[in-house]
């Protein structure tokens, strides 16, 4: 009964002309970095804001030999992820994985990896609001205007006015940047320590707004570059004097928990994948 009930579905959830539709938007989107390419978003059986958007893109992409990886804020464990995960293994009986290099298929929201991709890997990243100029015009129309004609001049205002307010940019996650010397894009919210992994990459990125119904990429050894000032460079967050917890690590991206015994803050690897991966490579070695 349940093997009936599984071929119900096509393969991947959705069907082949959706497929097709969804891939020739990303092969558009891989043409011209950073450009954002509308589509037709299909509905799924999670709400618009879960990742619709990234699971349309993998549901399009992943095939037979595809190994996939999910996850959300650096985990594989989170709630986010494992639905996500269990939803794609049912529809397609593909395998999955909780380490980096395995996968050629890697979903995530609000990080990348720590190891960086390679040229056979795909980076699939759910995105809430793709369009980097909503922090300054709020109409559709217009931003669109803006984009064609690299007007870009609010969103530098926007910069120089947090500067001459508080010393400083103050935009996070979000970062805007442009893409390939030509148009500004949003990266999703992934932190500015994630950011310059895009500048040159060996692997695909591509970036899927379910709700917003758009999809733009990085294709691989594309100029990713922050905007920034000459006299106040962009900078990524630091963690000087912060190690992880588990793993030792002073390298990567760490998230400020506190001990649910002692209640001391401590740091922990966001990218829990890797941090898994840290002590058994140094047990091997011992």
């Amino acid at each position: 009964m349940d093997f009936q009930l599984l071929q119900t579905y096509n393969f991947a959830f959705l069907d082949e002309g959706s497929k097709r539709e969804i891939r020739r938007a990303a092969l558009k989107a891989v043409a011209i970095p950073g450009y954002q390419v509308p589509f037709a978003s299909r509905e799924l059986p999670i709400g618009r804001g879960w990742g619709t958007g990234g699971l349309q893109l993998t549901l399009s992409l992943i095939g037979d030999g595809d190994c996939l990886k999910v996850i959300d804020q650096g985990h594989d464990d989170s709630v986010n992820a494992v639905s996500i995960k269990k939803l794609v293994q049912t529809c397609t009986r593909i395998t999955t994985t909780t380490d980096s290099e395995q996968a050629t298929i890697i979903q995530t929201r609000h990080r990348i990896p720590e190891v960086s991709l390679r040229k056979d890997q795909i980076l699939v990243l759910q995105v809430p609001e793709p369009e980097p100029l909503r922090r300054v015009e709020p109409r559709e129309k217009e931003t669109k205007r803006l984009h064609a004609e690299m007007d870009y001049s609010s969103i530098w205002l926007r910069l120089y006015e947090d500067i001459v307010r508080w010393g400083k940019i103050t935009i996070g996650p979000d970062y805007p940047a442009m893409a390939n010397h030509r148009y500004i894009f949003n990266p999703s919210p992934i932190p500015r320590f994630d950011l310059p992994k895009l500048n040159q990459a060996e692997g695909l990125y591509l970036f899927g707004a379910g709700r917003e119904k758009k999809i733009y990429a990085i294709p691989p050894y594309t100029d990713v570059v922050p905007l920034a000032f000459e006299d106040y460079p962009f900078e990524t967050e630091h963690f000087e004097g912060c190690a992880c917890r588990l793993c030792g690590s002073t390298d990567t991206f760490l998230d400020e928990i506190y001990d649910e015994k002692t209640g001391e803050k401590v740091y922990q690897c966001s990218d829990t994948g890797n941090c898994r991966k840290r002590p058994e490579g140094r047990n091997s070695n011992e």
